[in-house]
């Protein structure tokens, strides 16, 4: 037997644990990246506001101007009234029978001119497509899912979830399914006029060159 087995052997076990720790690295390294990526798209992912949509911005100016319109009448006739001297008293009060119109309430604005209505989506709920962000290993996940995530937390919880069985060599996917993701992408929304994958695209060494100082070994 060799007087260097002892040596060998420890210095064979110090390689192996080296081993390991690289491969652990790499996986963490690997997993922050995707999570990150998966992060952004995300967070940057547009949630649907009827409020800012086309037409029911078109719809609250039209009734707006109706409501102006009507208050600006009415300034007309206090304006009148107040030019007809018979229209007073010797006291300079206003005559019996005589009363300057009122312009109208905030409250009033809302309810009889409908200034903050909405002629579209008023039942619509926003978060669909910041919830249909799905995360796969291996191929790219099919079809749609029913769930509706404003915030995102949901999605972004259950993508860190599936992402601790990723290990280093295998393929990653963040895939989004909705009919309308790529229109959102290349700028259909005001909210992410830049898009949301192509943005991420462009961070992608900053991310890989966090991740690996988050992880060295």
């Amino acid at each position: 037997m060799s007087k260097y087995t002892g040596l060998n052997g420890s210095f064979a076990e110090n390689i192996r644990q080296f081993a390991e720790q690289a491969q652990a690295g790499l996986d963490a390294t690997f997993r922050e990246i995707v999570i990150e990526i998966g992060s952004s798209v995300i967070r940057m992912s547009p949630v649907g506001n009827p409020e800012i949509w086309a037409a029911n911005v078109a719809y609250r100016a039209t009734n707006t101007r109706a409501a102006d319109h009507y208050d600006f009448k009415v300034a007309v006739r206090n304006t009148l009234i107040n030019l007809e001297e018979n229209n007073f008293s010797k006291a300079g009060k206003l005559k019996r029978g005589v009363k300057y119109a009122k312009p109208l309430t905030k409250t009033e604005r809302d309810q009889n001119f409908n200034v903050n209505g909405l002629v579209a989506g008023k039942d619509y709920v926003g978060g669909r497509f910041r919830g249909n962000w799905q995360f796969s290993i291996g191929a790219p996940a099919e079809g749609e899912l029913d769930q509706v995530d404003p915030a995102g937390g949901v999605t972004l919880a259950k993508l860190r979830l599936q992402v601790e069985q990723l290990t280093i060599g295998q393929t990653a996917y963040i895939v989004n399914n909705l009919p309308y993701a790529v229109p959102l992408e290349y700028g259909h929304s005001k909210q992410a006029p830049g898009g949301m994958v192509r943005i991420t695209l462009a961070r992608f060494q900053q991310i890989v060159d966090e991740a690996i100082r988050n992880n060295q070994v």
